[in-house]
């Protein structure tokens, strides 16, 4: 509770820094140093270094930020370790994509537990109350734009080839779902003829999609991935079997190597959902929090996915790192 005493020594002290120039208590608050852990799943995926590259620049924008870069390599437990080292080190706060969201709950909830403000993106934890908030892209709908742009390309029907990505992963589950959720509803007419994990990853892409086409008498007219990399290694597939010409391939994540694909005219289309704007917008959103102490006006954001085709490939975010 403010006393009459408290209250009247703020104020001098306020009026105090204003006489000699100083920063009065908001403004110190505004410029107060923050160590902040960021953690994302795998660095070896490009899609995270891009993440990663914006959460750096926009903490430079903000300034007095420190940021404590974690890799998680792929693997749960090391990713649970570097956020228990991070507890361990009283970290400010933490912005965190989780390798596996559900196996992940545990470390995120103790920190949540130690007092440190968590935010999430691009895939959400359920299930650990207290989490600040969470801002990805709304997987389910990327998915579904993906079954719109299968239907507005195949009026008349077609055979789906179905590339999924990470088990236990919210993206993959939430892509796949998204997919489906448009294409179950005219099951006759475009029925999925294979459906296999790749585990977003270009060379399982590639041998997944090998082996899918050699079990089939003829391809299927569309090949959907549930992320870029597996996209680009289903097209060196589909021309190692002589079939690019006959199979359009739809992408997710507009990597920038999959941009230039869409130019080239091999990849059809991929699914846009802004990582550059998640990674900024959880970060300011954890130090309005730190700084201020400002809760954000929604705990989920969502950014709404778009299909990116060399029609409208001008509203990509990396366009410009095309080469």
């Amino acid at each position: 509770m403010l006393t009459r005493r408290s209250a009247v020594a703020l104020v001098a002290g306020s009026a105090a820094a204003l006489l000699l120039g100083l920063p009065g208590p908001a403004a110190a608050q505004a410029d107060k140093p923050l160590t902040i852990m960021t953690s994302l799943p795998n660095m070896a995926f490009p899609f995270f270094v891009h993440m990663q590259k914006e959460l750096r620049a926009e903490a430079d924008d903000i300034g007095q930020i420190t940021l404590m870069e974690s890799d998680g390599q792929g693997s749960t437990p090391k990713q649970t370790a570097d956020v228990e080292a991070a507890i361990v080190s009283g970290v400010d706060g933490i912005v965190i994509s989780p390798n596996e969201v559900d196996a992940m709950a545990p470390a995120i909830q103790q920190a949540v537990d130690a007092g440190i403000p968590v935010v999430t993106i691009d895939r959400r934890v359920e299930g650990v109350p207290g989490i600040l908030a969470h801002v990805g892209a709304d997987n389910v709908k990327g998915g579904e734009a993906q079954g719109q742009l299968i239907m507005e390309h195949f009026p008349d029907g077609a055979k789906v080839f179905n590339l999924q990505g990470q088990p236990g992963s919210s993206p993959a589950i939430d892509r796949n779902a998204g997919v489906h959720n448009v294409l179950d509803q005219h099951a006759d007419k475009y029925p999925f003829v294979f459906e296999q994990t790749a585990q977003f990853k270009r060379d399982q892409g590639l041998s997944v999609t090998e082996a899918g086409l050699a079990g089939m008498s003829e391809p299927p007219d569309v090949i959907v991935a549930a992320n870029d990399d597996m996209a680009l290694g289903a097209i060196e597939a589909a021309k190692s079997a002589g079939v690019l010409d006959r199979v359009e391939v739809i992408g997710f994540d507009a990597l920038p190597e999959a941009l230039a694909s869409i130019q080239e005219g091999e990849l059809t289309a991929s699914i846009e959902q802004f990582p550059g704007e998640q990674s900024r917008t959880a970060l300011r959103l954890l130090v309005d929090y730190l700084r201020n102490d400002k809760q954000p006006e929604n705990a989920l954001v969502l950014i709404t996915p778009i299909a990116i085709t060399q029609e409208n490939i001008e509203k990509a975010e990396r366009l410009s790192e095309v080469k």
